[in-house]
Parts: C-alpha cells; structure tokens; sequence
C-alpha cells in the first residue's frame, strides 16, 4: 500500500509538469517573457534580465517547455525518478522566487498563495521527499529494477515474480495513456485551457514593447514621470455619463490583487507617481508595505465637517507617509463658490508649514482665477483639461462655473457627467500666463477622448504633467503614446514648469 501512495503522488506530479509543458509547446504564441518581464522582489533583475534579450528568451522558453515535459514524463512513468525530481525542484525553485510570497497572498502570481507557503512551495517539497525516499514506486525504472535482481534469483520463481511486478509497473503506460487522450480531447472541444493559464493570452502591450524612458519633471522637491497614475479606477469613482453599473463594474476588476498587478506594471513603466483621493491611503500604504515600492504618492484632501479640526485630513495623509498633498479639485470648487477662501488659504499653509509640497485643484477654473486674485498661490495646479468636440458634451450655452460638484441633470442639453473641464478656453488663458506647474487631468473627459488626441492638447496647451486613470492592459499603450506625443509636440506656446 505504502509503495502504491508514493507512486499516485510521483505520477500526480509528473502529471501536472506534462501538462503544463505540452500545452505551452501547443501554443504557437507562448512564451514566458510578460511573466518574467512582471517579476518582482528582490530576484527581479534577474528575471528581467532574461526577458531583455530575444536570444536568451528563446533559450528560456525552449527550457520552460522542453524541461517540464522531460521531468513530468520521468516522474510519470517512473524512469530516473531521482534526477527528475532535482530537476523538477530546481524548476520550481526559479518559478517560486519569480514572484516570491513573501508578503500578504494577494501578492501571489498564480491562485492558492499564501504567506511563504504556495503551491510552487508544497509541490516542491513532495519532490524532495521523493528524492530522499529510496522506495521507487511502480514504474518503468523499477521494471528495470526488479529484472536486474531477479537475476540472481532461481529462474521458476524469477519468471512468475517478473511477470506479476511487469504487469503492475506496465500499468502506468495505459493509464497516462487514458489521461493524456482525455486532455487531448479537452482542449479539441474548448480550444484553451482555462486552468493552466499558458494558453490564455490577454490583449495588452508588453513592457518589452515600450518606446522608451517616460520624461519626468519637478514639483516642489519631487521628481516624478510627466504622466501620472490617477487613482479613480482604482477608488472605484467611475465618471460614465449614463452608465450607472461603470463604478460597481471597475471595483469588481480592480481586486486588491489587481491593483498592486496594476501599480508594479505602471512602475516598471516608467510611471512613478500616482494621484489618489483620500479613502485610496490605506491600499497605497499596503502596496508599500508588501512590496517595497518608492512611488511617490499625491493624496487630495478636504475637510471634514463633523470634525472640528478641519486640518485633520492633512494631518492623516502625513501620518500615513503621502508625499505631495493636493486639495481636492470639488472641495476647492465648494469652498470658493461659497466664499471660504479663507479656508483655502488656511490649508496650503498648514500643508506647507509641515514641510509638504501643498497643491491646488479644481474643476471650475474661476476657483483658481478667485484664489490667485486673492494671494493665493500654491506649489502647483491641478486642473480639469480636456477639448470639448465630443458628441456627449452638453452646449456651451448652457454651461456655467461650479456646475460639475453641482447636481446632476436629467436633461442631456444640461451637464450631466460628462464634461469637467467646461470652459477650456478660459482654462488655456489662465494656464498659460502662470508660472507655476501644472498637472491637466481628465484629459480624456472620461473615455470620451482618444488618448492620442487629449495627451496632445493638454501638453500643447500648457499641462506639465497630466494625469490619466488606467486599467493594467492600458499601462504600455499610454505611455508610449506619452512618450510619442512629447516627442512631436509642435504647438506648445507656454514654457515647461517643473
């Protein structure tokens, strides 16, 4: 019985590698690089480094599928099961530091990780039973085993004993045979296999693809990418004009795992820099926690009406290590068309005060207009950009300041999520005569603007960095269109700050 165990286990696990190995060499377009080129943790280098070079790739991914099919068929039928399971260890060894599960189990590449203990983990560890267990099972390399000793034995009983123990080792050549034509006939009937992963192919840019370093800039002290991270989709705030399952449908996709995928994709990117709302602090502090990560992080604040220190959101976003303190674009808005200013005011100088870059935003522009005439100026701005020649943009006509933190409206002629930046002449004027930096975001009035067409009108109209909400299949494309649209700017009339 204790030799029967020991076999089911060993061939469970040449299974899995057989598998895993055939399906990949079944798919002409597989390969390892976006998993290598995805790593993280302190092996990373390395594993990007493989993934840099076409020649080495090629070599990895000969490797990856040659190498599963050998061990599994060994372990599966029993033939130098010893070697095999070094070799099998040694494989999982290098999967299992690709995406080390060191931290919290949503950091995990694949499902079922956990701290320290995976899958990758557990499988490795059968193997080095195995390879310190001398009992060798049923198989074709106990065959040749049990025939070399049974030289030595009387020739009568020789004979019976080796037909018995033939039959039995035989036995695992049918039953891959069973298992190997049910996978075949699984995949002829639904194309891919879901479980492995090797066969599905997801829709985005590689990061082997992109066209370069994304140019950075400077506010205050900090230096960061010209195109930022901005935190909506993350937060789950989805501005989709009538689409009111948008929101509900981004906080489904973007999982807490999804989101730190999301953010080690934008870093390695290029894009260092996320802007986020205020709830968004705790996940940031966790992706920072688990993974290590330097992205500089900008918070926007407001104010808490039920708390009598209206300064408490500055005072939390410090507490929790955010690098840029940014007033939120809304409250900026309400607290202008409801003359606080002094309020404004207040907040930049407690944000200063504490050593922070203080920043300003708004969706309306007369919030900015009103608080330079009144002295007040921060680090930077942050404003709503966008054109305003696209089909679901209510008329000029009937737009008027504050209106987008205003109610929303049932008529389509009136504003109704679906244009923030509603006086972009104005917004152009006043950004081209100030001399600060300024970040243009919602340039792409909630996916109503191709990206190509409002990255180029912010940056030519005077924005220093913009900031864009992505999904992770987006990541590549963005940047290289960042990086194309800086590259062949022709009409840009405002100098660059920061």
């Amino acid at each position: 019985m204790k030799k029967l165990i020991i076999t089911i286990i060993r061939m469970a696990v040449g299974w899995h590698f057989l598998y895993e190995g055939l399906v990949k060499l079944m798919d002409p377009n597989w390969s390892a690089e976006s998993f290598l080129t995805n790593t993280f943790g302190f092996t990373s280098g390395f594993y990007q480094w493989l993934a840099a070079s076409p020649g080495r790739m090629q070599l990895v991914d000969w490797l990856n599928i040659y190498g599963l099919i050998g061990i599994g068929l060994c372990l599966f039928l029993g033939i130098i099961i010893r070697w095999s399971s070094l070799a099998g260890i040694a494989l999982l060894v290098s999967y299992y530091f690709a995406y080390p599960p060191f931290g919290i189990s949503l950091l995990g590449n694949h499902d079922g990780s956990v701290f320290i203990v995976n899958k990758i983990f557990i499988e490795a560890a059968i193997l080095v039973f195995i390879f310190f267990y001398k009992e060798k099972g049923y198989g074709i390399g106990a065959m040749v085993h049990d025939l070399k000793k049974s030289q030595t034995r009387s020739p009568q009983k020789s004979t019976i004993e080796n037909r018995r123990e033939a039959i039995k080792n035989l036995t695992v050549l049918p039953v891959l045979g069973a298992i190997g034509w049910g996978a075949w006939d699984n995949t002829k009937k639904y194309q891919i296999d879901a479980s492995s992963g090797a066969t599905i192919q997801i829709n985005q840019v590689a990061l082997s693809q992109l066209k370069g370093e994304l140019p950075k800039g400077k506010i205050g002290g900090h230096e960061i990418s010209r195109l930022v991270m901005g935190g909506n989709l993350i937060g789950g705030w989805a501005h989709a004009r009538d689409l009111l399952y948008a929101g509900s449908l981004f906080k489904a996709y973007n999982s807490e795992k999804k989101i730190i995928e999301t953010l080690m994709l934008c870093e390695q990117a290029g894009i260092n820099c996320i802007n986020i709302g205020y709830p968004t602090m705790s996940m940031m502090q966790k992706y920072r926690k688990v993974t290590g990560s330097k992205i500089k992080v900008i918070v926007q604040v407001g104010i808490d009406e039920n708390n009598d220190d209206i300064y408490d959101n500055v005072t939390q976003a410090i507490d929790s290590g955010m690098d840029i303190i940014q007033l939120q674009g809304n409250w900026c808005d309400w607290l202008v068309r409801d003359q606080r200013i002094d309020v404004i005011a207040g907040l930049m100088d407690r944000i200063r005060s504490q050593g922070y870059t203080a920043g300003m935003a708004a969706h309306t522009i007369d919030s900015l207009i009103l608080c330079e005439e009144n002295g007040i100026i921060p680090d930077y701005y942050m404003k709503t950009m966008h054109h305003d020649n696209y089909w679901s943009a209510h008329p000029r006509e009937n737009r008027k300041a504050f209106e987008v933190d205003g109610e929303r409206s049932s008529d389509h002629n009136m504003f109704h999520d679906n244009c923030f930046c509603p006086f972009p002449d104005r917004t152009v004027d006043f950004i081209n005569k100030t001399k600060i930096p300024v970040m243009g975001f919602k340039v792409l009035a909630a996916g109503a603007i191709q990206p190509s067409d409002g990255f180029n009108w912010a940056f030519e109209n005077g924005a220093d960095f913009i900031c864009v909400g992505m999904f992770d299949f987006q990541v590549v494309d963005d940047v290289n269109i960042c990086i194309d649209t800086l590259q062949n700017l022709r009409n840009r009339k405002r100098k660059w700050y920061g």
